[in-house]
């Protein structure tokens, strides 16, 4: 797992992005932040770019059905 911070108003973001992407895809990846309340997910090959937000519930059932279907 690779982290790193970033400021989102009164938060400092930490965000984090599978250790399997750095496998010689660096950069072919997304990274995930939470806030109270919120799941941020934002490409990790353009960190400048605005970000999605999501419900955690929605979060955890994209998770769920990635993970079943790989």
């Amino acid at each position: 797992m690779n982290c790193g911070t970033s400021a989102q108003g009164d938060f400092e973001l930490f965000w984090i992005k599978s250790s399997y992407s750095s496998n010689g895809n660096e950069g072919d990846c997304v990274e995930v932040a939470a806030v109270p309340g919120t799941v941020l997910v934002r490409d990790s090959k353009d960190i400048h770019r605005p970000h999605l937000a999501h419900a955690p519930h929605a979060w955890a059932a994209f998770v769920a059905h990635a993970a079943h279907a790989a």
